[in-house]
């Protein structure tokens, strides 16, 4: 691994401890304000706002940028803005407007730096899958380890020391994230396009994948996994309370064994692409998580709901691993960030329909239903989306992205991916 990979690692990883940090203190700040359910609401739904509004405009405006540039300066702006509410919270004079403002700004800088380095990392590590594939294992394992584990309690701790400590301690974390980001060498823009309209560029990037087989088909995986897993949310507290007599201290631990499973199945998704292909390896997984949550709904104790969730986990980290790292491989880098902006806007689009799903089916008929309905609609997806992205597609995919003229090279974009024989 370049050396550079450390740098980008370490800061993703202090960031990834800022955001668990703050991804706890937010909601407990909210809880010091108000007990409205829909004023809570708000401040939760404003974090995911800016995908679903700009999404794909923000993947164009990464590919007009320089990548490293845009990191440093997101994570620099992230560390002021928590300034405000961190001051606010120490004057008194916090409000829910203020949270869920700070909220939904720190969800458009996560925006733009999430898919410069999406962009990024292929071109630092010469869009070598093998090293795509490390590498997000890493970033996947640390992220999951900071964001999951340490992250929360650490933010549930400081909150406990003032209300402006937990959002000053996220704001350190972006700023070290910054500096080691700025270190980061510099590497060469993508081969310009022709200037056009910021529209007509978001348009082409979503229109790429739309019309590939194949990045359709990793794109659909986390857009039906989310209704499928955000019904599962949903229901999930209630259903560990009633169906399997588990308590808050119990439901935690719950929640670690999904984590536990996680950091395993990120550390493992290399040796299951080299043994199986990446395709059937994607297609494996995705089936395990349907299984696994079928299990869920019929588990008995809480000791198998404990398994099944870890199966699962387990499941979802190799499965964040291997299908990022293809798109990244196949992907030409000029259309790099629209392209991972697209697929990662309708993973979260898909996330209020998993909500209202869940509420809906429990509502109407059972606790267990939103459970079985997740089970079946991941299966439907696995056999949906198996053919568009087997071995073979995948194998004629990283064919045509790697010409002898390489794959940014004028000869080698679009017409080379048109004409593999996998590619529509």
């Amino acid at each position: 691994m370049p050396t550079g990979f450390a740098r980008l690692w370490t800061a993703q990883t202090v960031s990834s401890l800022g955001d668990g940090v703050s991804h706890a203190a937010l909601p407990l700040l909210a809880l010091t304000l108000t007990r409205d359910p829909m004023a809570l609401a708000v401040v939760t739904a404003a974090g995911t706002l800016p995908w679903l509004l700009f999404g794909v405009l923000g993947g164009a405006l990464v590919d007009r940028w320089d990548r490293r540039r845009t990191m440093w300066v997101m994570d620099a702006a992230r560390a002021v803005l928590l300034a405000i509410p961190a001051a606010a919270a120490a004057l008194d004079v916090l409000s829910i407007a203020l949270l869920a403002a700070v909220a939904f700004l720190l969800g458009l800088g996560g925006l733009f730096f999430d898919t410069a380095a999406t962009a990024y990392l292929p071109a630092l590590l010469g869009r070598d899958p093998a090293l795509l594939e490390r590498a997000n294992s890493r970033l996947r394992g640390a992220q999951t380890a900071m964001s999951g584990f340490a992250g929360p309690p650490a933010g549930s701790a400081l909150l406990a020391l003032g209300r402006a400590v937990p959002l000053l301690a996220d704001a350190v974390s972006f700023t070290l994230s910054a500096l080691l980001v700025r270190s980061l060498p510099a590497l060469p823009r993508p081969v310009p396009e022709i200037r056009e309209s910021l529209l007509r560029q978001a348009r082409a990037g979503a229109s790429y994948v739309f019309r590939d087989r194949l990045l359709l088909g990793l794109a659909l995986r986390p857009a039906v996994g989310n209704i499928a897993f955000l019904a599962v949310e949903t229901v999930l507290a209630l259903f560990a309370h009633e169906r399997l007599g588990i308590d808050t201290y119990g439901f935690g631990l719950l929640l670690t064994a999904e984590a536990t499973g996680g950091l395993l199945g990120a550390g493992i998704a290399s040796r299951l692409g080299r043994r199986l292909g990446t395709g059937t390896a994607l297609t494996c997984t995705a089936a395990v998580e349907g299984l696994a949550i079928l299990g869920l709904a019929a588990a008995p104790n809480p000791y198998v709901a404990g398994l099944a969730l870890a199966v699962c986990g387990a499941a979802m980290g190799a499965t964040m691993v291997l299908g990022p790292s293809l798109r990244q491989a196949i992907v030409p880098a000029h259309l790099m960030g629209r392209v991972a902006s697209t697929s990662r806007m309708l993973a979260m689009c898909a996330a209020p329909l998993g909500a209202f799903l869940g509420g809906w089916l429990a509502t109407t008929y059972d606790i267990r239903t939103p459970l079985y309905a997740a089970a079946g609609l991941l299966l439907a997806m696995t056999a949906v989306t198996a053919s568009m992205t087997s071995n073979r597609r995948v194998e004629a995919a990283l064919r045509a992205a790697a010409p002898a003229g390489g794959p940014d090279h004028p000869a080698s974009r679009e017409p080379a991916r048109e004409n593999a024989p996998d590619a529509l």
